[in-house]
């Protein structure tokens, strides 16, 4: 399971990582975040979780090379790049982090062609992220068709969207890799049960 903190305060950020760390393998630290504080709470929460994978959700879509070497060196194990970018860009990426020994999640945010995802298959990609965004969530959240794109591949996949106690136990019977919740634990008036709940869907 990864917790998804984002447009959230660093302390806020800091509080619910620790209330949920036992039910947590993953800690992103989402796009607005990093926005707000830069690469520093990425080093912050390194710091404070050295156990746990940390995942930089930069959303990189350019410049790929440096915004990956970045993330990495201030403590992230993954760092996500965006499925749109250039190929030029995918493969910068995917060298940058294996120079650095990390890992690239690929955001399928907004891709609706299988081609485009074996297309980033062939380019190297072993990790992805079936994505319905925050806005796009108005019009309904992550729904287990999209698993149609994956189907077939050997890739890694992790899903996120809107997923909550509702929806958990439905997806979790497709087995994706990685089950990212947000709000469904950092909305909760108390995320350390919330967190505990979902957990024992899976």
């Amino acid at each position: 399971m990864q917790l998804a903190l984002d447009r959230l305060s660093k302390a806020t950020c800091i509080r619910v990582a620790e209330d949920t760390k036992e039910y947590v393998d993953i800690i992103e630290i989402g796009t607005g975040v990093i926005k707000e504080y830069g690469m520093s709470i990425i080093r912050e929460m390194r710091k404070r979780f050295p156990e746990k994978t940390i995942l930089a959700d930069m959303k990189t879509c350019d410049a790929a090379k440096h915004e990956v070497k970045q993330a990495l060196e201030a403590g992230a194990d993954i760092t996500t790049v965006m499925a749109f970018s250039a190929d030029a860009s995918i493969k910068d990426a995917l060298q940058a982090a294996q120079e650095s020994g990390g890992e690239i999640m690929i955001d399928l945010l907004g891709v609706q062609s299988k081609q485009r995802v074996e297309e980033l298959a062939s380019l190297g990609v072993k990790l992805v992220s079936l994505h319905v965004g925050k806005d796009q969530q108005s019009k309904g959240a992550f729904h287990t068709e999209l698993f149609a794109l994956t189907e077939g591949t050997d890739l890694t996949v992790a899903v996120a969207g809107g997923i909550n106690e509702g929806s958990l136990p439905g997806i979790a019977a497709k087995q994706p890799d990685i089950i990212i919740v947000g709000s469904a634990i950092t909305g909760q008036e108390n995320p350390r049960e919330a967190a505990g709940k979902l957990r024992s869907y899976l």
